[in-house]
């Protein structure tokens, strides 16, 4: 059996320690979901995995032909490489005889008559053979369409940052190693590519490790939990629901664990403070139990920290947001047509649709960053918003978390009108206070996020606008987060294609069809899918054609011409068939002689055309039969 064995792994980032002598093993076909709060370094541990990083101390232990492919959450990419030539980019064997292969076909279609070509392509083809490469390049094809990706030959650096994700997670699904390591795979997925994925991992023959804010996605994918707390590993069996049980048992037993050991601690603490005249060995052992409960004790008890964010906001009016005949184009494409929406107080909306619908936009005229080509837009006059946008905000690198978070304000009032300092308030973030000094550029990607969101929610807004608030988010700060907007009283308006935080935050939703087409929908996301599922399954009964079939498309009898074409069409076929395979064999064994190949390759060429048209005029001809 294939595994993989992290042994007593150690991990320093700066000052600051990840983890610490963490040892765990990963079997064949186990699926491990790896959670933990940002800046734990789960994306840390991914890349020691993966051999990309190297620990402080400890090893990774795998047989010789053990392999990994890793998705990194910023996947980086060569500009000038097409899609294809990017899938196929790494070191697996299979990937460069793709990777030439396709090079070669390029350069043949552009120089037909070249011999040395030809002759380079038809030692590939026996390589594609032993190999069984075919099925590889056409499972390529078939995933990169499957994420969205239809132009194979546009270069990468004309990509989005989504596009780019997604020939990333193409290019380690396709080869298919014993381990694949996925840091965040379902960001800047829509909800029916998210749905192949995990059908596609359902089904994956080797081991998969992963990080991932989606909690419909790790409850479907994995069998096994692993959570790095406080710079140690617990590992759970079963999925994100089998997690969230034992997670709950194993904090109730540390607390009652904490409680004996404070207990004992008060103990200890008398005999100190009472004074230990003589230097036994037993008495040096009691001083030193005591210095390490105190260490324990000062770390607070365990399962305790909770990111808490019940800040107070500003009072709203009758009016929030209200667009009149909305309409807003970029060149050809239109976002919004004549469009009306009325945004009321308390009001809890979901915006989804397809990437490229304009759901972005429609937030960004909401907050007043783009305006309306035509129509009418009107906000309340207590409308107080808080946009949480995909991109984030510019920070300063340099600047201290402490200094970031002043600029907004000095102390902040709570929900039961206390006061509290910016420095308590990034302690309720998680933000130990020795770590506030500390510059932003040293933060996670998830640390800066954690502090852009106590930033803007700080400001006191009765209006929050999130794009894609789950994004780099841990599911820790995401499950608060949505206890927090349950308790908050005024709107909320987010762009999101996490199923999970939409069912559990909106009450309604806005579907974006494209072309300015918008649908209302009132329910969570759920509840919508259910209804399109439904929906499905009863239009083609309703609307089928042959429950009403116009007059004149009423299908006719065969002519004598048509039913001695029928009777002959199926050993035609078979002919055909049995040409092809003759010709595809002596373009085996022709050898280097490639004026007989190039011969044979048209020949090829023609039959599969002929094929193609046999059997579409089979299938008429079948339908004809069937009236008979």
């Amino acid at each position: 059996m294939k595994m993989l064995t992290v042994e007593n792994v150690t991990k320093t980032y700066g000052e600051k320690q990840l983890f610490q002598d963490i040892t765990f093993t990963i079997a064949e076909k186990e699926r491990v979901g790896l959670i933990g709060v940002n800046g734990t370094g789960k994306s840390s541990l991914l890349k020691i995995v993966a051999g990309i990083d190297q620990p402080d101390e400890g090893r990774i232990i795998t047989g010789k032909d053990y392999s990994t492919a890793y998705l990194e959450q910023q996947p980086e990419f060569t500009a000038d490489l097409t899609v294809l030539e990017q899938v196929y980019h790494g070191d697996a064997p299979i990937l460069k005889l793709m990777r030439g292969y396709e090079s070669t076909l390029y350069q043949l279609n552009n120089t037909p008559n070249d011999t040395r070509i030809q002759e380079k392509l038809f030692k590939l083809q026996r390589e594609m053979d032993t190999l069984d490469a075919w099925d590889a390049i056409t499972n390529a094809k078939t995933i990169l369409t499957k994420l969205g990706i239809e132009d194979f030959g546009q270069h990468v650096g004309a990509l989005s940052g989504g596009q780019k994700k997604r020939v990333a997670l193409a290019q380690v699904l396709i080869a298919e190693p014993d381990l694949l390591i996925l840091d965040e795979p379902t960001n800047h997925l829509d909800f029916d590519t998210v749905k192949w994925l995990e059908d596609y991992l359902g089904r994956y023959k080797g081991a998969i490790l992963l990080v991932t804010h989606d909690r419909y996605f790790l409850d479907r994918v994995t069998n096994r939990i692993f959570e790095l707390d406080r710079g140690s590993l617990f590992s759970y069996k079963g999925n994100y629901a089998a997690f969230l049980e034992a997670k709950a048992i194993r904090e109730e037993n540390d607390a009652a664990t904490y409680e004996k050991q404070k207990n004992l601690f008060r103990r200890e603490l008398e005999w100190i403070r009472r004074g230990a005249q003589a230097r036994s060995t037993k008495q040096k052992a009691r001083i030193e139990r005591f210095e390490e409960l105190d260490e324990k004790l000062s770390n607070g008890r365990p399962g305790s920290e909770k990111l808490d964010i019940a800040l107070t906001g500003r009072r709203l009016g009758k009016q929030v947001f209200e667009l009149k005949n909305a309409t807003k184009q970029y060149g050809e494409k239109t976002i919004l047509h004549h469009f009306n929406l009325l945004i009321k107080p308390g009001d809890r909306i979901g915006i989804i649709g397809n990437n490229g619908t304009g759901k972005s936009t429609l937030l960004n005229i909401l907050a007043k960053r783009i305006p309306l080509d035509e129509g009418e837009y009107n906000m309340g006059q207590t409308v107080k918003i808080a946009y949480y946008t995909q991109e984030g905000e510019d920070m300063d690198e340099n600047m201290r978390m402490i200094e970031y978070i002043k600029e907004t304000a000095q102390m902040v009032e709570t929900s039961d009108g206390n006061f509290i300092s910016a420095a308590q308030m990034l302690e309720r973030f998680l933000f130990s206070p020795y770590t506030h000094g500390t510059p932003i550029r040293k933060l996670s990607g998830g640390e800066k996020r954690r502090l852009y969101l106590l930033k803007i929610l700080m400001t006191a807004p009765n209006v929050l606008l999130l794009d894609e608030p789950t994004n780099d988010l841990d599911t820790q700060t995401l499950t608060v987060l949505e206890d927090y907007l349950e308790e908050f009283s005024g709107v909320v308006i987010t762009v999101s294609h996490d199923r999970y935080f939409l069912d559990k935050v909106t009450e309604q939703l806005l579907v974006l069809k494209g072309g300015g087409h918008i649908e209302s929908f009132y329910g969570n996301y759920s509840e919508y899918l259910e209804k399109m599922s439904a929906l499905e399954t009863k239009i083609p009964a309703r609307t089928s054609p042959v429950s009403k079939p116009p007059q004149k498309e009423k299908k006719k009898k065969m002519t004598y011409k048509e039913k001695k074409e029928w009777e002959e069409i199926d050993d035609i076929i078979a002919d055909t068939e049995g040409r092809l395979e003759e010709i595809n064999s002596a373009m085996s064994e022709s050898g280097s002689d490639f004026t007989i190949l190039q011969d044979l390759m048209k020949q090829a060429t023609e039959l599969n055309d002929k094929l193609e048209q046999l059997i579409e005029r089979w299938s008429y001809l079948s339908e004809l039969a069937e009236n008979e």
